[in-house]
């Protein structure tokens, strides 16, 4: 004769990490996660070195014989062409940095509106930013004038890089408040697909010990 309690069917056992997650209160996630991030962004900006942006900037200007125009589509090819081993070829002479330093630091870019090619160096040392973008900037304006008589276009330095005075990479609080943000999201969704409590679990009767056996009734008999 099968017992009851061979019949009764065991509950569910759960995962050790499913019912710590379950314990947890809502705003406990969020706090943890929210404070993870927090430190997490603060350290990663602490230990990044700070960077520094300088910017120089050349005109494209058009000559008697040429038009507006023309020296607008010239000023976008110039763009293009400012971070290419010709011009960088020179610039790491007055930069005193090698062509490697140049094509990963330096970036350049133009304006659709205006005749105007602007020339950006990051790097570690302030000094070296402006160093860097002065010297490609005059390399530009060099190898640009050699062929100014068939382009009937000049590029003239229109603004000097001037040595940074603060870093343009963001600072420990601002990494620390984008950490931040990171992790109360991520909380958030931890938060979302923690295991809940059904009513299944909440119905389910305490566990009833089985009936004694013939045996053990006989002797309390």
């Amino acid at each position: 004769m099968t017992s009851m309690a061979d019949s009764a069917t065991p509950p569910a056992r759960r995962h050790p990490a499913h019912r710590r997650l379950r314990a947890l209160s809502p705003w406990s996630l969020l706090a943890a996660g929210t404070l993870a991030g927090a430190l997490a962004g603060g350290v990663y900006g602490v230990l990044t070195p700070p960077a520094y942006s300088a910017t120089a900037y050349v005109i494209a200007v058009p000559t008697a014989t040429s038009d507006p125009q023309a020296a607008l589509g010239l000023a976008q090819a110039y763009g293009r062409v400012a971070t290419q081993l010709a011009v960088l070829g020179d610039a790491q002479v007055w930069a005193g940095v090698p062509v490697k330093t140049l094509r990963e630091s330096v970036q350049s870019a133009t304006s659709p509106d205006a005749p105007m090619v602007a020339v950006t160096a990051t790097s570690a040392r302030a000094d070296l930013a402006t160093d860097m973008a002065n010297a490609v900037s005059r390399s530009l304006i060099r190898h640009a004038n050699d062929t100014k008589n068939a382009t009937h276009v000049e590029l003239l330095q229109f603004s000097r890089a001037v040595k940074p005075a603060k870093p343009s990479s963001a600072s420990p609080a601002l990494t620390g408040l984008v950490g931040a943000s990171a992790g109360g999201l991520l909380g958030g969704l931890a938060l979302l697909v923690r295991p809940r409590r059904t009513a299944v679990d909440e119905a389910r009767p305490a566990a009833v010990p089985g009936p004694a056996t013939a045996a053990d009734a006989h002797g309390q008999l």
